[in-house]
């Protein structure tokens, strides 16, 4: 359970002072390597409590869990939709440390005997928002355990899971709907509104990463409780184990194999420390970003780790290249970062696009490093711009296709705009600007942008309703793909094939 990963909108913050924190080399916060099972000790400790430990810890996790959700049944029946917009009171304000009692126990059961705590909690009117980092693992329900299970912001289907579903909705969090339009502003709302309440609504707690990293260092974090302007409470989170079971990122060991070392170890143990309430100036209440960001300078201070500019769409995008089985680990980060460095974005490129489209369709788009330096003006002494040039010239022939690093920058630059990224393909591939592109065109273009072969690329130039047999236009390619949602899927397949033969030269 990825309990801080509702909406996009649960932030992003900028760059800025603490540049010095970030270190030279790359960091990847999303891949995560397990050496639990490297020394024959360790193999032989996993093997005995697998036969012996494992199956009397899955019987008690399973009865507790159960126990929890039968008395979360029983605090909720008889609840009406307006009872769920106001504070629990009475008889069932008192079951939810029943029902607290039993998910600690599912943790003990699990091996986490102990949560060791540092820090002074503030109460609900001096810090109605606990924002919590760095989230790493579903074990974070263990620290929103320890702090009395405050108000989370989740999506919407977690309500509907089996069992852990009652157990979410007894906490009273403030749900967000990704199919409701209006559902961003309406959590913003709700979150002011229990914020503001002078104590009366238990804290909101959010993982401002908004996914799991591998806590080498803090990724940006979402504004979302930030909006209302209210203090907050940092809460930072480690795991100081000798051997880390529990992190689980997008690039790494599955849930199942986690869940199967932590519970055979011997016993695992987690630290949460409370930092001071940070109190916003107004210029952080007109500017949750900067509010998100500088609270986040704190907690990595605190935690001793630097701080990335990679946020949730960077995972997203990693995610859908290694669903298309590529490798997501250095392509993206590496141009990010470089891509940084030079001080290059899609708005750069957007402003010369017209003269970068007619450079690219010289010559087919083929160009050598003094060219692309002079058109990004930068000098060709600048060793990141050599390092972004190398990542393009696959083959190391000293040419790169300049049309594949303006598709490469604005996939990376808005990795979720589709019909944005193949209309650009389109035009850098429409030689003379005609307004369409022929079907070797469209083979080339498409190899880009979507996982598509040249027999798909074919077979989709033969299905569209065109009016003319050699070409089309873009237009008519966008009709169709509106009718076939799996050419929606954008995949960083150029990238993916060129790391792979980067490597594969090294």
């Amino acid at each position: 359970m990825k309990s801080g990963e509702s909406e996009e909108e649960w932030g992003t913050a900028g760059c800025s002072e603490q540049d010095h924190l970030i270190p030279h080399e790359v960091l990847n916060p999303f891949v995560m390597r397990l050496d639990a099972l490297n020394s024959t000790y360790d193999k032989v400790k996993v093997a005995v409590l697998t036969v012996f430990v494992l199956p009397l810890r899955i019987v008690g996790l399973c009865l507790c869990v159960l126990f929890g959700w039968v008395f979360a049944c029983i605090g909720l029946y008889g609840l009406s939709e307006e009872d769920h917009n106001r504070p629990l009171r009475g008889w069932r304000r008192w079951l939810r440390w029943v029902v607290l009692f039993c998910t600690r126990s599912v943790f003990v059961s699990a091996g986490f005997p102990w949560v060791s705590v540092r820090g002074q909690r503030a109460d609900a009117v001096q810090a109605p928002v606990l924002v919590v980092a760095p989230h790493s693992s579903y074990f974070d329900v263990l620290p929103v355990i320890v702090m009395a299970a405050p108000s989370v912001v989740a999506k919407i289907e977690t309500s509907r899971s089996p069992m852990f579903g009652k157990l979410i909705d007894y906490t009273q969090p403030v749900y967000v709907s990704r199919e409701d339009p209006n559902s961003r502003q309406n959590t913003i709302r709700e979150i002011q509104r229990r914020a503001h309440s002078g104590g009366e609504w238990p804290q909101i707690l959010l993982f401002p990463e908004g996914t799991c990293t591998n806590r080498s260092c803090l990724i940006q974090f979402k504004p979302g409780a930030f909006y209302p302007g209210a203090p907050v409470q940092p809460v930072v989170v480690r795991y100081p184990n000798r051997l880390d079971t529990v992190t689980w990122t997008w690039e790494g060991p599955g849930a199942w194999k986690i869940l199967w070392l932590t519970l055979t170890q011997f016993v695992s143990f987690c630290e949460i420390e409370y930092l001071p309430v940070y109190v916003p100036s107004d210029e952080e209440k007109e500017n949750p970003r900067l509010y998100a960001h500088n609270v986040r300078a704190k907690m990595a201070e605190a935690l001793g780790v630097p701080v990335t500019d990679y946020t949730y769409d960077d995972c997203r995008l990693m995610s859908k290249a290694r669903a298309n089985n590529l490798p997501c680990e250095t392509g993206l980060v590496e141009v990010t970062k470089l891509m940084h460095q030079l001080g290059i974005n899609m708005s750069t490129i957007e402003a010369e696009m017209e003269s970068f489209a007619e450079i690219a369709r010289k010559t087919d788009g083929l160009i050598r490093l003094t060219e692309f330096a002079a058109y990004l003006g930068i000098p060709t002494s600048e060793p990141g711009l050599v390092e972004l040039f190398n990542l393009y010239d696959s083959d190391r022939d000293g040419v790169i296709d300049f049309r594949e690093y303006l598709l490469g920058v604005s996939l990376i630059s808005k990795p979720c705009n589709t019909e944005e990224t193949i209309r650009l393909a389109f035009r850098l591939f429409d030689l003379g600007g005609k307004g369409h592109v022929t079907q070797r065109d469209v083979t080339k273009a498409l190899a880009h942008t979507l996982s598509m072969t040249e027999q798909e690329s074919a077979r989709l130039f033969q299905q569209v309703q065109k009016a003319h047999d050699d070409y089309i236009t873009f237009e008519e390619f966008r009709a169709h793909a509106q009718k076939k949602p799996e050419y929606a899927k954008i995949f960083l397949t150029w990238h993916g094939r060129m790391t792979q033969e980067k490597e594969k030269s090294q």
